[in-house]
């Protein structure tokens, strides 16, 4: 059996990041038992200027998109997609736009949590963020995430309160930008093919087969570590 290892740089404010969640799994699900693919999530900030403890979502829309009728508009495609890929986007539930930093701690963290635990945690702040519209920049939600997908709260808890990994993850994410990622998702298969953007289950299907069956053009950047 092949195995592959998938680097998805993301961040959890995307939008096209949680549809390309579901379609990986599809793909996954389309290649079949001969290949057993390992998912790593990758840190990535679409707004590393957003102030620590976030910034009112109707002056971030304004300041971005210019008010969020225009965001609602462009928001379309992205609804419709996600009802594609069992996905109920609720944005307007919205309220806060977070500064994600401390969300890559959480994921980087649970990756040595147990098996599936990252992969969970990952899903639960997708969920909680475009679905149910909470903070997942908020250090009460970060450590019910963490308890409710396995981890050590109490652990997490006290790490939240320090600076570890800080650091790290920012380091991560301009190894993926020096990389040429611009934008998210990225998926790298095998360390070397990588995908951008959210792609259709068939696409991301058929490269973990050609990364898999040694036929994948080896690319120049290999997955952030």
């Amino acid at each position: 059996m092949n195995e592959i290892p998938i680097d998805i740089v993301s961040d959890v404010m995307c939008p096209w990041c949680f549809v390309g969640k579901r379609r990986l799994e599809k793909a996954v699900q389309m290649v079949g038992t001969d290949v057993d693919v390992h998912v790593n999530w990758r840190p990535y900030q679409l707004d590393p200027t957003l102030p620590k403890e976030g910034k009112d979502r109707a002056t971030y829309l304004a300041e971005k998109f210019g008010g969020a009728d225009r965001a609602r508009t462009l928001y379309r495609n992205i609804d419709e997609a996600g009802k594609k890929d069992g996905i109920s986007f609720s944005f307007d539930a919205i309220t806060l736009s977070p500064n994600t930093l401390d969300a890559h701690r959480l994921i980087r963290w649970s990756q040595n949590a147990g098996a599936d635990v990252q992969d969970r945690v990952v899903e639960r702040l997708f969920e909680l963020y475009f679905i149910e519209g909470k903070n997942v920049g908020d250090h009460a939600v970060l450590i019910d995430v963490a308890k409710e997908c396995g981890m050590d709260a109490a652990v997490v808890s006290s790490l939240l309160a320090t600076d570890s990994d800080k650091e790290e993850v920012r380091r991560e994410i301009a190894v993926a930008q020096s990389m040429g990622v611009t934008g998210v998702p990225c998926f790298i298969i095998g360390q070397r093919y990588a995908v951008m953007g959210a792609q259709d289950p068939q696409t991301l299907a058929e490269a973990i087969m050609r990364v898999a069956d040694g036929s994948g053009a080896a690319d120049e950047a290999a997955a952030p570590r």
